[in-house]
């Protein structure tokens, strides 16, 4: 099959468009012929080799993990999916090898769900890990309630603009930051934005004198230090950007795939609840021009390569 690949670590030049195996199907999985993937930061540190000591690479690695498309062919222990469903899935294993920048992908029944009707292929795509994400930081790790205040970094970006819109339907009142040009795009999602950098906590506190009662980060370094002293004195923090957040008191989270939290998340789009934003589509002999874009940190919502029509 067609698929975007690279045999060793490093920048997006080793990304290559070429031929490689097909997937085996287990029993437990189901072949998805791939419809759109989309791209997140951990695709590219996978590929730099920052994640080796916990995800080792089994060369030629095809990167990926977002996936929206058809299942084709289900495994003999899967009666959940049948030929021609449509489906969404967060599909990561514990070694970097079989992603979804190919033609076809092999997922496990566990890392999916039935795709939100409401939603393109390309939209879908961008819903898998930066909804869970969200939705387990949100529900989990802050068990965010209702009427409570919810400081949300990187508010325009794929995982915090559908953070804002999750904690809204939770509720809650929402202060996003973003680059100005986002602020209208953050206050369409429902969230108060607030600008990055210099001031942050002057400008936050003017919001909630009171400090926040939580904290999702998604930026880490200073942007997390900072965020300590915006907590109200039973505030909570979490961060699944920088693992120091645990010296500061709160915690460290690594999204995980679940079919039910999933599926719930497709439940809502098709709600209108959440929607996803495409920045922008690239064709998969671009993918590293997709990951290129994505490395700039700059995105408002999801990057998505289309792989098939």
């Amino acid at each position: 099959m067609k698929a975007i690949s690279y045999a060793r670590y490093g920048g997006p030049e080793v990304l290559e468009l070429g031929e490689v195996d097909d997937p085996k199907v287990g029993p437990d999985a189901v072949l998805v012929k791939v419809r759109a993937a989309a791209v997140n930061p951990v695709d590219w540190k996978c590929r730099e080799g920052y994640l080796d000591a916990i995800l080792p690479a089994v060369f030629p690695v095809v990167p990926g993990w977002d996936v929206s498309g058809v299942v084709v062919q289900p495994g003999p222990a899967v009666p959940e999916f049948s030929v021609g469903d449509e489906v969404i899935g967060y599909v990561r294993a514990d070694v970097l090898s079989g992603g979804t920048f190919a033609e076809y992908v092999a997922a496990p029944v566990r890392t999916l769900a039935r795709k939100p009707g409401s939603m393109s292929f390309e939209e879908a795509a961008g819903l898998p890990l930066a909804g869970l994400t969200a939705h387990q930081m949100l529900s989990r790790v802050l068990g965010v309630q209702r009427g409570e205040s919810v400081l949300v970094h990187a508010a325009a970006g794929g995982v915090g603009s559908i953070a804002v819109q999750l904690a809204v339907h939770l509720g809650a009142r929402v202060i996003g930051t973003a680059s100005e040009h986002n602020h209208d795009f953050v206050r369409g999602l429902g969230g108060e934005p607030v600008s990055h950098g210099a001031g942050l906590a002057e400008r936050v506190r003017e919001l909630v004198p009171g400090g926040v009662d939580a904290v999702f980060d998604s930026v880490g370094g200073d942007t997390l230090r900072a965020s300590v002293n915006l907590l109200a004195p039973e505030g909570r923090l979490a961060s699944i950007a920088d693992p120091e957040v645990v010296s500061l008191g709160g915690q460290y989270w690594f999204v995980r795939p679940d079919p039910q939290d999933l599926q719930h998340l497709s439940d809502l789009a098709d709600q209108g609840v959440v929607t996803v934003h495409v920045s922008e589509t690239f064709p998969l002999e671009r993918a590293a021009d997709a990951h290129r874009l994505n490395e700039e940190g700059r995105t408002r919502g999801k990057i998505v390569v289309r792989v098939s029509e």
